[in-house]
């Protein structure tokens, strides 16, 4: 293991692409240990997906066939996250409101309960911590569901924090901690000699020189130049459509999170209900659409009748940064001192423990961590013809 001072001869220069959580807290990390960073983002910091999101920390219930090793990375940061909300609350003064009554995947007719059993077979299968529980059982944890309904899984561990407050938390234990924040300052290209990065080159012609570069932009990551296109991250946007209502703090509707058919439902605890998301391949469009809308508000009332009577909070678009495989690109670019995190997908915020420390460390010690050797860009390259 090498330390920072003897890969560099002093303390690295870091730049980083991009201001949302998983960009702000490597910032952390990295300033904290040492490290002079600055961070540069195209608009204000943790106002991209990070702000758009859920917050959800939905390692369990979401498990799908094929992602087996996601699933661990997202057990594995997890769990990190009681003892990381704990330090940045102490860092930054702010508390990004871990909630753990866990999540309800709920089945409203009998064709959900059988698509929803398919499932928990395979997440049981992983051994997650996931249980079918009975519709009265159901209706006690949250007795303003829908009359009519099968029953739900229950999954204890799947619980959330208030994205936006973790965003606003990073930012100031960063700054902390020395970390510069650049916004309104996009980056044009890495600057590439001789197969090293040796800084970035922003849009206004300023070239800042660092010895190590993390690209962490989000679904605008692939746009940045100095890399043949081939060589760029696989990462494109996802769009989605989200809206808020507003319950009453002190009577919310619900207080667990959520899954029906077509919609989630998360409750925050200052009465707002969060409600997503749609899924749309159109780049990145920012319209707000009453069809993407309807879908939603039909989707969640159906699950909860008496979402009608709230009055909408605020409507929003974000863009998730989707990969080939929909899970993230995380470790060593093509050129020396390169590093990519991006390509988180919907578990941007899941991850962000698992991610920043993993990248802190690669950074600083030049190793990668066992929870990220399956999410290297190297798993894109083609494979090589038969000699």
């Amino acid at each position: 293991m090498t330390s920072s001072s003897a890969r560099f001869g002093k303390s690295p220069k870091v730049a980083i692409i991009g201001a949302g959580v998983i960009g702000l807290g490597i910032a952390w990390r990295l300033a904290a240990q040492g490290a002079r960073v600055d961070v540069f983002d195209r608009g204000p910091a943790g106002k991209g997906a990070s702000h758009a999101a859920a917050g959800m920390l939905a390692a369990c219930c979401e498990a799908e066939p094929g992602e087996d090793a996601l699933v661990a990375l997202g057990r594995e940061s997890q769990a990190q996250w009681p003892a990381f909300a704990a330090e940045l609350l102490k860092a930054s003064g702010i508390d990004v409101e871990l909630r753990q009554e866990g999540t309800l995947v709920v089945a409203l007719t009998a064709d959900d309960q059988a698509r929803i059993h398919h499932h928990l077979t395979h997440q049981k299968k992983l051994g997650l911590p996931l249980e079918w529980i009975s519709a009265a059982e159901t209706r006690r944890r949250e007795p303003h569901l829908a009359g009519k309904l099968a029953g739900a899984v229950w999954s204890p561990e799947d619980h959330q924090v208030d994205n936006r407050k973790l965003a606003a938390g990073l930012r100031a234990a960063a700054e902390a901690v020395g970390a510069r924040i650049h916004e309104h300052k996009p980056v044009k290209e890495m600057s590439i000699v001789g197969g090293r990065v040796d800084g970035v080159m922003l849009a206004d012609g300023v070239k800042v020189d660092a010895d190590v570069v993390v690209l962490a932009a989000g679904a605008w990551s692939r746009g940045i130049a100095g890399l043949a296109p081939e060589q760029r991250p696989p990462v494109r946007p996802i769009k989605g459509q989200m809206l808020a209502l507003k319950m009453d703090s002190a009577a919310p509707l619900t207080t667990h999170v959520i899954w029906a058919p077509g919609v989630y439902m998360v409750p925050r605890l200052d009465g707002r209900l969060i409600v997503g998301a749609t899924v749309e391949e159109k780049a990145f469009d920012t319209s707000l659409t009453a069809g993407g809308l309807l879908t939603l508000l039909e989707a969640a009332w159906r699950a909860v009748p008496a979402i009608e009577e709230l009055p909408i909070d605020e409507m929003w678009v974000g863009h998730r940064p989707g990969s080939r495989d929909d899970a993230p690109i995380v470790g060593p670019g093509p050129a020396q001192g390169l590093i990519y995190a991006t390509g988180h997908h919907r578990n941007g915020i899941l991850l962000t423990p698992v991610t920043v420390d993993a990248v802190a460390r690669l950074v600083l010690e030049g190793t990668i961590d066992p929870a990220i050797r399956p999410f290297g860009i190297d798993r894109f390259a083609p494979p090589r013809a038969a000699e």
